[in-house]
């Protein structure tokens, strides 16, 4: 039996890949500070890790204002950020790339600071984010006690992932993946810890899952559903993330995208949640792609610690069709190429990962390059 590799084609939806190191989607806050559009800096980094037929999603971007929780980070609901995002789609293309974007809305991972009007962030339930994060001016601050949506304001929320899935279309992407993992809001509405309502969007699993499928319903009116993804993380700890027992939530979740025919799932495995703001390492954690891959019918990808000899392992195992990469291919732009030549990782520096421009964005070396 020949066994797939990092290097053996994969077809996803209908693209054809040429590997299966994909780029994750990593938030990196270097958007343009006023009109929150990628700019040309972003269409170079992009370009940099772009391999013909290699597949880069690249970093949630708020479906709306009221959906941003940093600064600095990339919306995909105006002109000029559709605008912005052409010049990275077009960059990628040039070199052969395939590019999804990933819809995002933060729900309460936010503060009243980046709300237009200064009002508080909304979430399914009033429950603050345990911990503190920054205001909009860097100052450290508990989390605030978001609002509660009302039932009548949903329907508003899911335009808003429709509105961002048509702009994603005429920015020239080749897709989408909703963000549904990580602790943002539609994980809030997922989790029984974070989603204490009383109407339809709340109680049971179904009513708590109900959101992401009508998103994603929306989201497929666009696109046609193999070009639609969904990112999840059901052990993952992220933004006071966490369901007690995953098992049935995510099992119902997955058994209903799972008959949608979707381009493909992907999971932030649990050893890596978190990982963006320090190193973590959840020990005697499941591993998602292994408990879920019985019930997803389709490509899946995982990301969450691999290095290349537990890449090559994990999709060799036939359990995980793909493995997407993220603080890796931050600092080894050449990442694919660097795999196949069993060629060392140039370490990344963390104290650049969000914020600031070229310093720890676009001037890590390629292999053997000076």
């Amino acid at each position: 039996m020949n066994f797939p590799t990092l290097f053996t084609p994969l077809q996803i939806g209908p693209y054809k890949l040429n590997h299966r190191v994909a780029m994750a989607p990593l938030t990196r806050m270097r958007a343009d500070t006023t009109s929150l559009a990628a700019r040309a800096l972003n269409a170079e980094y992009y370009a940099q890790r772009t391999t013909p037929g290699g597949l880069i999603i690249a970093e949630a971007s708020q479906v709306t204002p009221t959906g941003r929780g940093n600064p600095d980070t990339p919306g995909i609901y105006s002109d000029e950020q559709i605008d912005g995002w052409r010049q990275v789609t077009n960059a990628v293309h040039a070199k052969g790339g395939i590019i999804f974007l990933q819809l995002w809305h933060v729900g309460r991972a936010s503060h009243s600071s980046f709300q237009p009007g200064g009002v508080l962030p909304v979430a399914p339930s009033a429950i603050a984010i345990s911990g503190s994060t920054r205001t909009a001016s860097g100052v450290v601050t508990p989390y605030e006690v978001p609002r509660a949506l009302e039932t009548r304001e949903i329907p508003g929320v899911i335009d808003a992932y429709r509105q961002g899935a048509r702009n994603a279309l005429a920015a020239g992407f080749d897709g989408v993946e909703i963000h549904g993992a990580n602790g943002y809001l539609l994980e809030q509405f997922l989790q029984s810890r974070s989603n204490l309502r009383t109407d339809q969007y709340g109680g049971s699993i179904e009513n708590r899952a109900r959101l992401l499928m009508e998103v994603t319903d929306a989201v497929i009116e666009v696109w046609d559903a193999d070009r639609v993804a969904v990112r999840l993380s059901p052990y993952g700890v992220a933004n006071d993330s966490g369901e007690a027992d995953p098992m049935p939530l995510y099992s119902h979740v997955i058994g209903k995208l799972g008959a949608l025919g979707l381009a493909y799932l992907h999971f932030v495995e649990p050893r890596s949640s978190g990982a963006g703001r320090a190193e973590v390492n959840h020990t005697d954690v499941p591993a998602a792609f292994e408990l879920f891959r019985p019930l997803w019918p389709g490509v899946l990808i995982t990301a969450g610690g691999f290095d290349s000899a537990s890449a090559e392992a994990a999709v060799a195992s036939g359990k995980v069709d793909a493995i997407a990469f993220g603080r890796a291919f931050i600092a080894n732009p050449d990442l694919p190429e660097r795999i196949k030549q069993n060629a060392p990782f140039t370490p990344y520096n963390r104290a650049t990962f969000y914020g600031g421009d070229v310093a720890g964005y676009t001037d890590y070396p390629f292999y053997g390059a000076g």
